[in-house]
C-alpha cells in the first residue's frame, strides 16, 4: 500500500546505528497507536454498554406497563381506559425493546470485536516481541563483549570455542528476533487503519438496520394512535389548567374567608359555638393521662357538647341534631345563661323607696361545725335565690375604673368590679407582703347570694352549682393556682402566670370548707354593685382542691389576721406621727414667739443707746448725775441686757 513506511528487515543482521534509529521511531509510532486506540476503545465500550442499558431499560418499561392493570390504587385503580392505553403502549415499547436488543448484538459483533482483537492481540504482541528482542540484544552484547576479552598471548581452544559458539548462537537470535520484531512493526501500519475503519463500519451498519427495523414497525396505524394519545393528553392538560385556576380562586377565597380562624381562640360572636353536633373530627391535646386540650374556646365547648350528645346516645334516634338542637335547648332554659355586667347592675338597683342596710360584720368565719343561733330558723331559699344564675367559668369581667388600684370595700364614686378584680398598677400589690402561699385549685362556680354572714351559705352554693353540673354533664373544670397574701387572693394562669381575677381580701367577708369533702371550699366576697355605697351584693365562689379546703381556709383566715395587725400597726403609727407633728408645730411657734421678744429688746436697747449721745451741751458741758441716779441707770441697763440675752 503506498505511503507506507517500513523498516528495512535485510539490515537487521548489519544491526547499524542508523537501523537503530528508525527502529526508535517506529516503536514511538506503536506507542502512541496504542494509546489512541485504548481511548477509542474505551468510548465505544461506553456506546456498547449504554446500548445494553438502553436495552435493558426499555424492556422494563414494557413489563411495568403490562403490570399496571394488577396494581391496586387507592384513588383511579378501576380506569379501564388507561389499562388498555398502556396496553398497547407495552406492545409498542417491547417491540422497541427487541429492535434494542438486536442493536446491541450487531454492535458486539460489528463494532466491539474488531477494536477488541486489535488491542488485545495486535498492541500485546508487539509489546511481546519488544520484550524478547531487547533481551536478544542484550544477550549478544555481553557475548560481543566475552569475546573481546579473549587474550590474544595464551589462547585456549576450549575457551575460545565456548565464547565463539555463544556469540554466533546470540547474533542469530538476535537476527531471527529482529526480523519478526520489524516484520510486526511493518504490519502495524496496516493494522492500525484496519482496526479504526473496521468498527466505525460496523457501528453505522448496526445503526443503518436499526432504523430500518423501526421504519418497519412505525406504521400508519401506530402513527393513529400516537395522534390519539397526544389528543387526549392536551385535553387532560387543558383540564387540569381549569381545575388548577379553580383551585387558586378558592383558595383565594378561603384566605380571605378564613384570616380570622388563623387566630387560636376566634371571636364566639362571629363563629358560634355549634352545641347540636353529634360527630366532630379533630386534635386535642394529650396532657397527663385524662385531661384533653382544645385549640380554641369554641372547639372546647363543641367537643363537650358532641360528648355529651354522644353519652346520651342521640346519635341513635332518627334526627340526631334536631333532637341535640332540642336537648340543648332545654338545658338552656334549665339554667339562665349569667347576666352582663351591666345587667347585674341594672337587676341589683334598690327600686324606689328602699334600700338595703348595710352589713355591719367585716370579719371572717372560718370555723366549721359551730352553727349561729340567729340563722337556725332560716329556710335555704333566704341564704340563696333558686333562680339565681351559676357562672361555671371564669371569665375576666369588663372594668370601667382608670389604671390603678380599685377601690376597697366602703369607698365611693367609683364602680367596683362585681369579680373584684382590681384594675392595673405600676407597682405589685403583693410585693411587700409577709404572706405568701400557693395552691392547685379548680374553679367550679360562682353565685349570688343574699346572706354573707353564716357558713351555711356556702354549703347552700356548693349543693347548687354541684347539682347544676350532673344535671347538665358540665365535666370540664378551669385550674389555677390561688395566691393567698396579705392584700388579696389572686387567681393566676399555671402556664402563662397571667393573673385571672383578684379578690381584695378585705372584701373576702366569709370563708367554710365542705363539712364532709375536704377538698371542697368557698368563700363570699362583698363588692359594689354599682357607683353607689349603698348598693352591694354577695358572690359566692366555689372551687375544689387537692385535700388543701381547710388549709386553704386558715391561710386566708391568718392573712385576715396578719392583715388586721397590720391595719392597726399603721393606725398607731399614724396617731403616733400625728402627735409629733403637733409637738413639732407647738415647738416652733414657741421659738417664734422667743425670736419675736428678742428682736423686740435688741431693737430696745438701740434705741436708749441712741438717746444717750443727745445729753451733752454743744459748749463741751456735761450734766452730773448723782451717784444713785448712776447707780439706777446701771441697774436699769444691766437688767435689761439680762433681760435681752435671757
Amino acid at each position: 500500500m503506498p505511503g507506507i513506511d517500513k523498516l528495512p528487515i535485510e539490515e537487521t543482521l548489519e544491526d547499524s546505528p542508523q537501523t537503530r534509529s528508525l527502529l526508535g521511531v517506529f516503536e514511538e509510532d506503536a506507542t502512541a497507536i496504542s494509546n489512541y486506540m485504548n481511548q477509542l476503545y474505551q468510548a465505544m465500550h461506553r456506546i456498547y454498554d449504554a446500548q445494553n442499558e438502553l436495552s435493558a431499560a426499555t424492556h422494563l418499561t414494557s413489563k411495568l406497563l403490562k403490570e399496571y392493570e394488577k396494581q391496586r390504587f387507592p384513588l383511579g385503580g378501576d380506569d379501564e381506559v388507561m389499562s388498555s392505553t398502556l396496553q398497547q403502549f407495552s406492545k409498542v415499547i417491547d417491540e422497541l425493546s427487541s429492535c434494542h436488543a438486536v442493536l446491541s448484538t450487531q454492535l458486539a459483533d460489528a463494532m466491539m470485536f474488531p477494536i477488541t482483537q486489535f488491542k488485545e492481540r495486535d498492541l500485546k504482541e508487539i509489546l511481546t516481541l519488544k520484550e524478547v528482542f531487547q533481551i536478544a540484544s542484550n544477550d549478544h552484547d555481553a557475548a560481543i563483549n566475552r569475546y573481546s576479552r579473549l587474550s590474544k598471548k595464551r589462547e585456549n581452544d576450549k575457551v575460545k570455542y565456548e565464547v565463539t559458539e555463544d556469540v554466533y548462537t546470540s547474533r542469530k537470535k538476535q537476527h531471527q528476533t529482529m526480523m519478526h520484531y520489524f516484520c510486526a512493526l511493518n504490519t502495524l501500519q496496516y493494522k492500525k487503519k484496519i482496526a479504526l475503519l473496521e468498527p466505525l463500519l460496523g457501528y453505522m451498519q448496526a445503526q443503518i438496520s436499526f432504523f430500518k427495523m423501526g421504519s418497519e414497525n412505525l406504521n400508519e396505524q401506530l402513527e393513529e394512535f400516537l395522534a390519539n394519545i397526544g389528543t387526549s393528553v392536551q385535553n387532560v392538560r387543558r383540564e387540569m389548567d381549569s381545575d388548577i385556576e379553580t383551585m387558586q380562586q378558592t383558595i383565594e377565597d378561603l384566605e380571605v374567608a378564613s384570616d380570622p380562624l388563623y387566630v387560636p381562640d376566634p371571636d364566639p360572636t362571629k363563629f358560634p359555638v355549634n352545641r347540636n353536633l353529634t360527630r366532630k373530627a379533630g386534635y386535642l391535646n394529650a396532657r397527663k393521662s385524662s385531661i384533653l386540650q382544645a385549640e380554641s374556646k369554641k372547639d372546647h365547648e363543641e367537643w363537650i357538647c358532641t360528648i355529651n350528645n354522644i353519652s346520651k346516645q342521640i346519635y341513635l334516634s332518627e334526627n340526631p341534631e334536631e333532637t341535640a338542637a332540642r336537648v340543648n335547648q332545654s338545658a338552656l332554659e334549665a339554667v339562665t345563661p349569667s347576666p352582663s355586667f351591666q345587667q347585674r347592675h341594672e337587676s341589683l338597683r334598690p327600686a324606689a323607696g328602699q334600700s338595703r342596710p348595710p352589713t355591719a360584720r367585716t370579719s371572717s368565719s372560718g370555723s366549721l361545725g359551730s352553727e349561729s343561733t340567729n340563722l337556725a330558723a332560716l329556710s335555704l331559699d333566704s341564704l340563696v335565690a333558686p333562680d339565681t344564675p351559676i357562672q361555671f367559668d371564669i371569665i375576666s369581667p369588663v372594668c370601667e375604673d382608670q389604671p390603678g388600684q380599685a377601690k376597697a370595700f366602703g369607698q365611693g364614686g367609683r364602680r367596683t368590679n362585681p369579680f373584684g378584680e382590681s384594675g392595673g398598677s405600676t407597682k405589685s400589690e403583693t410585693e411587700d407582703s409577709i404572706l405568701h402561699q400557693l395552691f392547685i385549685v379548680r374553679f367550679l362556680g360562682s353565685m349570688e347570694v343574699k346572706s354573707d354572714d353564716h357558713p351555711d351559705v356556702v354549703y347552700e352554693t356548693m349543693r347548687q352549682i354541684l347539682a347544676a353540673r350532673a344535671i347538665h354533664n358540665i365535666f370540664r373544670m378551669t385550674e389555677s393556682h390561688l395566691l393567698v397574701t396579705c392584700d388579696c387572693l389572686k387567681l393566676i394562669d399555671p402556664q402563662t402566670q397571667v393573673t385571672r381575677l383578684t379578690f381584695p381580701l378585705p372584701c373576702v367577708v366569709l370563708y367554710a370548707t365542705h363539712q364532709e369533702n375536704k377538698r371542697l371550699f368557698g368563700f363570699v366576697l362583698r363588692t359594689s354593685s354599682g357607683r353607689s355605697e349603698s348598693n352591694l351584693s354577695s358572690v359566692c365562689y366555689i372551687f375544689e382542691s387537692n385535700n388543701e379546703g381547710e388549709k386553704i381556709c386558715d391561710s386566708v383566715g391568718l392573712a385576715k389576721q396578719i392583715a388586721l395587725h397590720a391595719e392597726l400597726d399603721r393606725r398607731a403609727s399614724e396617731k403616733q406621727k400625728e402627735i409629733e407633728r403637733v409637738k413639732e408645730k407647738q415647738q416652733k411657734e414657741l421659738n417664734k414667739q422667743k425670736q419675736i421678744e428678742k428682736d423686740l429688746e435688741e431693737q430696745s436697747r438701740l434705741i436708749a443707746a441712741s438717746s444717750r449721745p443727745n445729753q451733752a451741751s454743744s459748749e463741751g458741758q456735761f450734766v452730773v448725775l448723782s451717784s444713785s441716779q448712776s447707780e439706777e441707770s446701771d441697774l436699769g441697763e444691766g437688767g435689761k441686757k439680762r433681760e435681752s440675752e435671757a
